[in-house]
């Protein structure tokens, strides 16, 4: 399992390890909170094309599908 510091997620850099429509390397630039400062969601741009999507920021927990870092 990943750790992730939910104040450091913003600007963090992920690999995929299956790539999504052929992009593998993304970096957080949006992340939602609510009210109380609880992180609710993130969105990740994909380095090569700069599209984006927006995922929950728990499955970057998750080894099976992310990577911390480059």
């Amino acid at each position: 399992m990943n750790k992730i510091n939910p104040k450091k997620l913003l600007g963090s850099k992920w690999t995929a390890v299956t790539p999504i429509n052929r992009e593998k390397h993304f970096i957080v630039t949006e992340v939602e909170c609510d009210e109380e400062d609880t992180v609710i969601a993130c969105c990740i741009e994909a380095v090569m094309s700069k599209r984006s999507m927006i995922i929950d920021w728990h499955d970057l927990k998750d080894e099976g599908q992310w990577a911390h870092g480059w």
